[in-house]
């Protein structure tokens, strides 16, 4: 009965995805004007008609930027909205888009350095935040030698036949997908193999409770931050790099690599990790309606964690499993 049920589950997921995946393809094919003519329509129904998680959004970019007029953060919010709308275009196009293609439009600089790295031994961790167009950085391996392997840090999705669809598509250009609970394990797997890598971090998420080990200033928030990355970083001596995006117009992104450091282990506990969030924050005050808004990125409070959580011997407990 058990075994029946999970091969009729297993069955309906793909039936479900194969669906999916032929309404996205012929969706993909569309020429991106068209794509870009449907995001206007969804901005208007987002921002004008539904309001999706306005409020937030707001409450978002008026506690980020204290000193801007409410003009000023209304375009912002404006202008983020239509990012957005044309993230998701974007996101469906690229399932489609030929190499040519994403080259011309996701341009990515100064990856020599990265390549002097790769050359002389050394993988590299990869700091990223949600910033328009991330999925599209899953080109990178389309400008780097053949012999890197590329990495990038993912968290499946609940809905299982979305889960699959972006994930092949995120491995479209020769990235592999890899686990939270496995990236450890991988990349002690490739350095005993002496696989040069470069990894991917979306280091802007919200940790979960139990993994919150730092918190830092970011956005004019005390934020509390992943610090994941940087001991792995430390742990297998990676060159620790940014990757700065801007959008110079609509459908065109450009990723530079800036060197933070070759030497993660002369800095101090976390320091890496507080280096990032000044430099993505920079990135930010940029171009601010490429950042993602709409994430409730504050959602966890130094208040509530120091009420609820016990730090001991740098791991975090809840209160009432240490009293008990």
């Amino acid at each position: 009965m058990v075994v029946s049920s999970f091969f009729f589950n297993f069955a309906n997921v793909k039936i479900k995805y194969y669906i999916l995946y032929i309404v996205w393809y012929s969706f993909s094919l569309l020429p991106l004007k068209v794509h870009y003519a449907i995001s206007d329509v969804m901005y208007f129904l987002m921002f004008k008609v539904i309001g999706y998680r306005r409020r937030l959004v707001q409450k978002h970019l008026a506690d980020s930027f204290p000193e801007k007029s409410k003009d000023e953060l209304d375009d912002i919010e404006r202008k983020f909205y239509h990012k957005l709308c044309d993230y998701f275009v974007e996101t469906v196009k690229a399932m489609t888009m030929s190499n040519r293609q994403i080259k011309e439009r996701m341009v990515f600089k100064g990856v020599e350095v990265a390549e002097k790295c790769i050359e002389e031994g050394q993988s590299c961790a990869v700091y990223l935040g949600h910033t328009f167009n991330w999925e599209w950085v899953t080109s990178l391996p389309l400008w780097m030698s053949e012999k890197v392997h590329f990495g990038q840090l993912y968290h499946a999705l609940e809905n299982p036949e979305f889960d699959l669809l972006l994930l092949n598509q995120r491995q479209k250009w020769g990235a592999e997908c890899i686990a939270l609970t496995d990236i450890l394990r991988k990349t002690i797997e490739y350095k005993k193999k002496n696989q040069p890598t470069i990894i991917g971090y979306l280091g802007d998420q919200v940790p979960h409770w139990n993994n919150i080990h730092h918190w830092c200033n970011f956005m004019n928030h005390d934020t509390p931050v992943m610090t994941g990355a940087e001991r792995i970083a430390r742990k297998n001596n990676q060159a620790a790099f940014f990757l700065d995006i801007k959008c110079p117009r609509r459908g065109y992104y450009e990723a530079e690599f800036k060197l933070i450091t070759r030497e993660v282990q002369k800095l101090k506990e976390f320091e890496l990790t507080d280096i990032y969030f000044k430099m993505l924050e920079e990135n930010i005050h940029r171009q601010p309606e490429l950042w993602l808004w709409s994430h409730n990125r504050w959602k966890r409070t130094r208040e509530e964690f120091d009420r609820r959580f016990q730090v001991i011997d740098g791991k975090v407990f809840p209160k009432e499993d240490v009293q008990a």
